[in-house]
């Protein structure tokens, strides 16, 4: 045997041959489960970053458009031109106009401020998933008035519950936008009928926002025929928004207009995620230190009794070189069955948390109701060679002292 298979072969012996030794065994033990307890809380805790954060975007843009298309002038003027441009521009799948407005909302269990959205019904759902969200109910009702003229308004499910609504009850809505009478101001009251209720699973967006047309949202808020807060653009790519921006900035240059994308707009929230699941990374790393602390231990104390066979495998002829990657070899040994354990360990326990969701958390405080798991393949790479790595650099210290050892100090006393 030469080369890396003589030195493979001898860390392979002394790996298998520890179980006689059962202190240093011990210590190799603990090495190996402080590296996979390490390795197996990294892919859970990454996971569930990931999914929370994948979730969370996927929330959001479910109830907000990629791209949103504001006017400087306080509403969008040329809305058709405008939104035929945007639908022109590459990458763009939807364009729908909306009203943006807070409101007051009345029934007979109560009073709450509700922020009100006019949607376009015909075009909001090439942009917006609330179809997919409703619990009662059409999105397309809100362009059914009932007989008496009430247009319809859709609310979130965290309203209804609070305000005891159900489909086909009346609520009414109170405008800012009033007038001002002998009697001092007056706001602007218009009753409407509860299409429906949906849930994205976000408490702030269940409990304070509804939907109903633009042209309802017009008469309500006093608005003139034609107008409109601004333009939701839906993309193929989200991860692309930026580079749509632009492209819409441009072809968009010749109306008083401003372009700005999810990631603008909730650029504090991602960038907190971010930073916190890096903060989780290196404090989950410390378990795997402490496992290659292990490792150390373990390798000092075989260098201390493999004394005798080392000084005499360096009078057959081999090199400290060759002693060095021996305890190194063994060393890294033994951080590979610990992270492979950390996997077998970890990818298990995150499916299992994905599939039945079994960890509930409490909907009016976190944006979702249940923990997430994502796992994506860079983060599983990087934490199984943030192990490897760790657990390597453990080994340079024993190997140097091995491959220092002098033949004739250590036979001296044999």
């Amino acid at each position: 045997m030469r080369g890396g298979r003589f030195e493979a072969f001898i860390a392979l012996r002394y790996l298998f041959a520890l179980r006689k030794q059962s202190f240093i065994s011990i210590i190799s033990i603990c090495a190996v489960c402080g590296v996979a307890l390490g390795v197996a809380a990294l892919i859970v805790v990454i996971g569930v970053m990931n999914g929370f954060s994948k979730d969370l975007r996927d929330k959001i843009l479910g109830v907000n458009a990629h791209v949103i298309i504001s006017s400087l002038a306080g509403g969008v003027r040329d809305a058709e031109a405008v939104e035929t441009a945007a639908s022109q521009t590459p990458e763009v799948v939807g364009v729908t106009p909306f009203i943006y407005s807070e409101v007051m909302l009345s029934s007979p269990e109560g009073v709450k401020g509700m922020v009100l959205r006019g949607i376009d019904p015909r075009t909001a759902e090439s942009v917006l998933s609330l179809s997919k969200d409703m619990l009662d109910g059409r999105l397309s009702a809100l362009a059914d008035d009932d007989p008496d003229g009430r247009p319809g308004i859709i609310i979130g499910n965290e309203l209804a519950k609070r305000l005891s609504l159900s489909p086909g009850m009346q609520v009414s809505l109170l405008s800012p936008s009033g007038r001002h009478t002998a009697a001092g101001f007056q706001p602007k009251i218009r009753n409407f009928i509860v299409q429906g209720t949906f849930r994205t699973g976000m408490y702030e967006y269940d409990s304070s926002l509804g939907y109903v047309t633009v042209e309802a949202a017009r008469d309500l808020l006093g608005y003139k025929p034609g107008f409109v807060s601004g333009l939701e653009v839906r993309i193929k790519d989200v991860d692309r928004a930026e580079q749509v921006s632009q492209s819409l900035r441009q072809r968009l240059s010749g109306f008083p207009v401003y372009v700005r994308h999810w990631q603008e707009m909730n650029a504090n929230l991602f960038a907190a995620l971010k930073l916190e699941k890096t903060a989780m990374f290196i404090i989950l790393a410390m378990i795997v230190l402490v496992g290659s602390f292990s490792i150390v231990n373990t390798l000092v104390m075989l260098v201390m009794q493999k004394t005798k066979d080392i000084a005499i495998l360096m009078s057959l002829g081999a090199e400290p070189s060759s002693i060095s990657r021996i305890f190194m070899l063994q060393g890294t040994f033994i951080g590979v069955i610990g992270t492979i354990l950390g996997y077998a360990l970890g990818v298990p326990t995150s499916l299992l948390l994905k599939k039945y969701q079994f960890i509930k958390l409490p909907s009016d405080v976190y944006p979702v109701d249940y923990l997430p798991v994502r796992l994506e393949a860079l983060d599983m790479t990087l934490i199984g060679l943030a192990a490897l790595a760790l657990c390597f650099l453990s080994t340079l210290y024993p190997a140097r002292r091995a491959a220092a050892l002098n033949p004739s100090d250590a036979l001296r006393y044999e």
